[in-house]
């Protein structure tokens, strides 16, 4: 291998499908039941998805701003970098390199690997071993090159779209379904502010993963055009498969019965197609989840690629070199694979998705921040694209962020605290780099 550039072989429809892809993964499959259990009501459910959706696509069009700004390859860090400095860009690198991708990446290994149990009624000593195989395969596709786990990704969007089109079609002709099974808005028993508080917090973690696509953008041929495009269009599929899906789960479950299952799709499968169903939905959840798993690892090894070029890690010069036969950094993702097998040899799906979604919020909220702060220090910067009803789109992206890092510090202060030492564990790096490079 050797030092060089990235190609520009990332094509529209392959940045759509790491949006769409990435972030339908196994969060509507399986938070639908924290969704429920919080809300307690079928409208307060749908309401905290809509909502959900709405903080997302705000985020998504906020973003997009700074992303055509500075269309190069590592997403978050390069927006941060540039507004706040070089140390908050090497935070958000070293952050989405031991802990973002990698507990993504292990998370949903573990979830497939649970499913893949299931399904062949395999015992539990099954589940790591075949979550780390899936993990090495996953990776080995995309150092095979941006053409194959393209192809891959994009494939495995549309096929796992096809299972959930089955669900909301036939939920929605659900005999004895329909609006009355979407009332009452709320209960007594889940006061509203508080349930809804909880159940967005599930949402948003479903709706993570669509901000990777950044990472792209030095691999897209028209960046200027087609980042806004597949952000904002990727999320708008994305609200829209996920607020049928829960209508349709309505229709066929009251919210008591979707609060009480680990696996709502599976059991709304049930009851819709019998038996069979269920394992027809346990294939798609493979599909999806591996989709899933597919698209963090195509953003993830860019991460270490770019704090290489900048001198930033430790053997810097190993982590840049770039395969002459694929054009892939092999490296980075070799470490991002490591960690994550680490991360699944603990077994624990909840604890990695809660670790991850505090820290990386962080991040996000201020890349959110950061549009503002460029349109105060540098109006006649040339942006390509504008986020539409400025401020207020913004505003609503930062209170959602906000809103997340709060909650997460009051609900989950353990994992909260984990996050930021392990983030802030690159400070000592950082310093130390940056001297050397001086």
């Amino acid at each position: 291998m050797n030092e060089g550039h990235l190609k520009k072989e990332v094509t529209g429809l392959t940045a759509l499908t790491v949006v769409v892809g990435t972030v339908i993964g196994a969060g509507i499959f399986f938070k639908p039941t924290a969704v429920s259990s919080a809300t307690g009501a079928p409208g307060l459910t749908l309401l905290a998805w809509l909502i959900g959706g709405i903080i997302t696509i705000a985020g998504g069009l906020t973003v997009a701003e700074i992303g055509t700004i500075y269309p190069e390859t590592g997403g978050m860090m390069i927006y941060l970098e540039k507004v706040y400095g070089r140390w908050l860009g090497f935070l958000v690198g070293w952050a989405q390199m031991i802990v973002y991708y990698p507990a993504n990446i292990g998370a949903l290994a573990i979830i497939f690997a649970t499913q893949v149990g299931s399904l062949f009624l395999l015992s539990d000593q099954y589940i790591v071993p075949i979550a780390i195989v899936t993990a090495i395969f996953v990776m080995v596709i995309n150092f095979m090159g941006t053409k194959y786990s393209g192809r891959i990704q994009t494939t495995a969007t549309i096929l796992k779209l096809i299972p959930i089109a089955v669900i909301i079609v036939a939920g929605l002709c659900y005999p004895g379904g329909g609006s009355v099974r979407l009332i009452p808005f709320s209960v007594s028993s889940h006061p509203v502010a508080s349930s809804l508080g909880s159940a967005l917090v599930a949402t948003l973690f479903a709706y993570d993963g669509w901000i990777n696509v950044g990472a792209l953008a030095g691999e897209m041929k028209n960046p200027a055009k087609m980042l806004p495009r597949v952000i904002v269009g990727g999320l708008s599929i994305v609200m829209a498969v996920y607020l049928m899906i829960n209508v349709a789960y309505l229709f066929v479950l009251d919210s008591s019965q979707l609060a009480s299952t680990d696996t709502p799709a599976a059991l709304v499968a049930a009851h819709l197609f019998g038996g069979i169903g269920g394992k027809l939905v346990t294939a798609g959840i493979l599909i999806s989840v591996f989709g899933g798993m597919n698209g963090y690892a195509i953003s993830g090894i860019r991460i270490p690629y770019v704090l290489a070029t900048q001198k930033l890690l430790p053997f810097s010069g190993w982590f840049s070199k770039i395969s002459p036969k694929t054009n892939i950094p092999i490296n980075g993702g070799l470490v991002i694979l490591i960690i994550s097998i680490v991360m699944i040899l603990t077994g624990q799906f909840n604890q990695l998705t809660d670790l991850i979604i505090f820290v990386i919020w962080i991040f996000i909220t201020l890349t959110f921040i950061a549009v503002l702060i460029l349109r105060k220090t540098q109006p006649d910067i040339e942006r390509p694209y504008r986020v539409p009803f400025y401020p207020i789109i913004p505003l609503i992206a930062i209170f959602g962020g906000f809103y997340i890092i709060v909650n997460t510090l009051i609900v989950q202060p353990q994992n909260a605290f984990l996050g930021l030492v392990l983030t802030l564990a690159g400070i000592p790096i950082y310093l130390f780099c940056s001297k050397r490079k001086d």
